[in-house]
């Protein structure tokens, strides 16, 4: 199995001055998941290189079992140190992939030609295609059969409610929810803050961090 984890490249949170970047726990957990099943896992972004590590994510209080085996894990911290270039990534040769979140997806990954290029590819294809939190962002401009991707589908992403506890809803430049409503999926969420995962086909997403784990052990049963 081979799976391609995009990160993001932003690191700037609106204009508040404040970071932003991707999740440690909507990486670290997916990763491990895949890692533990013999996955050989690429990471990649934008910009290639180190992405940005939300602070926020990174607090002690936002620690979790597998963030804190990333901290001791050499060769993982390496790997995400080097993700390659997204432009450069080829979908040929891999089985499925995987959006970690983080705000900063709303940022860059939203309006990623190579990111929508990539999805469209890997769904024409009928391999499994995963988003966990803010990433379901990267569906805002994907297409399938001359229409939104998301649309007619079960979908969740970052909720409204969400987004208001964290007190950043005049700061996205857009709201998850609201997105991919728009674009036509049948949106549903579970309680805030709770794992809450749908698959549709071969489409997987995930409502917020608790539900990272979850995502992914979905996503390997659609590749077993």
């Amino acid at each position: 199995m081979k799976i391609l984890m995009v990160l993001t490249s932003h690191d700037e949170l609106g204009d508040t001055g404040n970071k932003t970047g991707f999740w440690l726990e909507e990486f670290a957990a997916p990763y491990y998941v895949f890692k533990n099943a013999g996955a050989d896992v690429t990471l990649a972004s934008p910009k290639g290189g180190q992405p940005p590590l939300d602070p926020n994510s990174d607090s002690e209080d936002a620690q979790t079992d597998a963030t804190r085996r990333f901290k001791d894990d050499d060769a993982a911290q390496k790997a995400l140190a080097s993700t390659k270039v997204l432009g450069e990534v080829d979908a040929d040769g891999f089985d499925a992939i995987f959006y970690p979140g983080g705000h900063g997806p709303l940022w860059d990954l939203a309006n990623d030609a190579d990111s929508k290029r990539l999805i469209e590819t890997f769904w024409a294809s009928d391999r499994p295609v995963g988003a966990v939190c803010h990433a379901p962002a990267v569906f805002k401009d994907t297409q399938a059969d001359g229409k939104p991707l998301v649309s007619g589908k079960r979908v969740t992403g970052f909720t409204n409610t969400e987004e208001e506890g964290v007190g950043l809803t005049d700061v996205v430049p857009f709201l998850v929810e609201d997105m991919l409503k728009k674009n036509g999926g049948e949106y549903s969420k579970g309680d805030d803050w709770a794992s809450y995962v749908l698959v549709d086909g071969k489409l997987v997403t995930g409502q917020n961090p608790a539900s990272s784990e979850e995502a992914a052990k979905e996503m390997l049963a659609l590749l077993k």
